[in-house]
C-alpha cells in the first residue's frame, strides 16, 4: 500500500498551478453571448406579440 504521507513535489505543483490558472477564468464571452442572445429573442418575442 501506498505511504498517505504527502511530501511536497515543486516541479509537478507548479506544473499544476500554471495549468489551473489558464484554465480557471470565467467565460465572459459566452456569458454576454447568451445573455445577448436571451435580450434579442425577448425582443422578438414581444415584436411577434404586438402584431
Amino acid at each position: 500500500m501506498k505511504s498517505m504521507t504527502w511530501k511536497p513535489e515543486p516541479e509537478k505543483d507548479q506544473k499544476n498551478n500554471a495549468y489551473f490558472e489558464k484554465i480557471n477564468h470565467a467565460p465572459y464571452i459566452t456569458i454576454g453571448a447568451i445573455i445577448l442572445g436571451l435580450f434579442c429573442l425577448f425582443t422578438l418575442v414581444v415584436l411577434v406579440g404586438v402584431f
